[in-house]
């Protein structure tokens, strides 16, 4: 499984991890198998936020006696980060996740506390050994100039956002952002949110001609081309262990600059857009 370097001063972590957005809504045990198989196979960046329902109760199953090998990360709603609320979030995932520390915590969105207020916890909880570092998720190139203001440079480590073959918003602007700032860029949803291009589509013939050429599968092909940059890594979501074997086949998988083309070509990005695109 390649690495990546998870923000400017952050270790090397799995350029596919392990999405766990709706999880717990399906087949507890598969779901454990699934998370146990990737991990397994390389994908040890794990992710996922208190928003999930029961998808860290999940993960603890799944990781006991494994979470030196893991980069694990939640998030807190911005509804709760307030100072002490992001605090209190924060130690409840952990009690969840039964753990003592997150590699990276991130704030799901832009809600209406300063910034101020988040970045104080989100120091408290480094200091405090609860944290190893701190992002965000769903930050536009605005917010994100707001935020470096207040933090300093260096301080955070990913911003995670929407990014698919038919989403490329975030390369206008959000990438090379990040790309300045040493911020690695951590795609959700990259398979879309039930929206991967069809076979019989014109882009799905693309895809398909690429996999051919490598003996993979369109799937893998997908998360290679989001991944080609060194500041983008992946976490799609797997519900069973034969899918995660599947998307984990992509951490060794590199295109060729005329298949990045093709590509290209097949999913333009299309027109810098107004807002950034977010689930």
């Amino acid at each position: 499984m390649r690495q990546q370097k998870f923000g400017s001063g952050g270790p090397d972590v799995s350029v596919i991890g392990q999405g766990t957005w709706y999880l717990d809504r399906g087949d507890r045990t598969a779901a454990v198998a699934a998370l146990r198989r990737g991990i397994d196979l390389g994908m040890t960046h794990i992710d996922t936020a208190e928003m999930y329902g029961d998808a860290e109760l999940v993960i603890a199953d799944a990781i006991e006696g494994q979470r030196e090998k893991l980069f694990l990360v939640s998030k807190v709603l911005p509804s709760n980060a307030s100072r002490r609320s992001t605090i209190t979030a924060c130690e409840r995932s952990l009690k969840r996740l039964k753990t003592d520390r997150l590699d990276c915590y991130l704030l799901h969105w832009r809600g209406s506390y300063p910034f101020e207020e988040t970045v104080a916890a989100f120091d408290e909880l480094i200091a405090a050994g609860k944290i190893r570092s701190w992002g965000v998720s769903n930050f536009d190139v605005d917010d994100l100039d707001e935020l470096l203001d207040v933090a300093g440079e260096g301080a955070i480590a990913c911003n995670q956002v929407l990014y698919h073959l038919q989403e490329r918003a975030i390369e206008h602007a959000v990438i090379p952002w990040c790309e300045q700032n040493g911020v690695a860029v951590v795609a959700y949803s990259p398979f879309g949110h039930d929206d991967f291009p069809s076979a019989r589509s014109k882009g799905g013939k693309v895809l398909q001609k690429v996999a051919d050429a490598h003996k993979a599968t369109t799937r893998q092909v997908a998360l290679a081309f989001l991944t080609r940059a060194p500041s983008v890594l992946a976490i799609p979501k797997a519900s069973s262990a034969e899918h995660a074997a599947d998307n984990a086949g992509a951490g060794d998988l590199k295109l060729g600059d005329n298949e990045i083309a093709a590509l290209d070509k097949a999913f333009p990005r299309g027109p810098k857009p107004r807002g950034l695109p977010m689930l």
